[in-house]
């Protein structure tokens, strides 16, 4: 029974802690595109696309402006993933799995589930994002994909959130754009990644999993999606 408990232990803070070490990506022509005019996700390796996904930016619209719930624009960096060998539908709270799960469309529920892939802004229209909590994550509410319903997050359905996850890296460089997708050849070689600037030390400390955070996230704190 000890060893139940144990094991089961070992298991939820490994979920909770997240993948803070993994392996670092830099390569330009890897890449995660999210169109605000489609309401899509479109993964790109090696300069192809690999995968589409439906998703919900923020039914508040566009921005980086602090105490907003808006959606920002522009190149952002995964510098966390969080939730690792969770099962679909674990409910997170302030970054921890509570230890709850949820199925698909639970009735008067909204929190972030399942994976948390935690963004910053390499630039200066989205300088807040990190601070903001701005998250590709998993909902509860998949009838809302397809159409801005969030907060300001980028929203998914679990399955698909735990789809990129899986194949994405701390690094890798995400890009928010107004229009339509475009086409994988020319994502890359037609918007080149900015220069990307060294994390500050209290944003490396919070991305590294630490307890005691500066930044707080009003709709998390309540426990409701972001």
């Amino acid at each position: 029974m000890l060893r139940l408990s144990l094991a089961l232990l070992a298991l939820f803070l490994s979920v909770s802690l997240g993948r803070s070490s993994d392996a670092i990506v830099d390569d330009p022509s890897n890449r995660v595109i999210i169109s605000v005019r489609d309401q899509k996700l479109m993964l790109i390796e090696s300069g192809k696309k690999i995968a589409i996904y439906p998703v919900s930016t923020s039914k508040f619209g566009l921005g980086d402006s602090l105490g907003r719930l808006t959606t920002p624009l522009g190149f952002l960096q995964v510098v966390q993933k969080i939730g690792d060998r969770a099962p679909a539908g674990a409910v997170f709270h302030n970054r921890r799995w509570t230890g709850e799960v949820l199925k698909p469309n639970a009735p008067g529920r909204d929190p972030i589930v399942t994976r948390i892939i935690w963004l910053r802004g390499l630039e200066a229209e989205n300088a807040h994002a990190f601070g903001r909590c701005i998250y590709i994550h998993g909902t509860s509410e998949e009838r809302t994909i397809g159409r801005p319903a969030s907060y300001g997050c980028i929203r998914m359905k679990s399955k698909d959130v735990v789809d990129l996850y899986d194949q994405i890296f701390l690094g890798t460089i995400v890009q928010i754009v107004p229009d339509h997708l475009p086409a994988p050849k020319t994502a890359v070689s037609d918007s080149p990644t900015p220069p990307i600037p060294p994390m500050p030390n209290d944003q490396l400390i919070l991305a590294r999993g630490a307890e005691k955070t500066k930044v707080r996230h009003s709709l998390i704190a309540s426990g409701r999606g972001a």
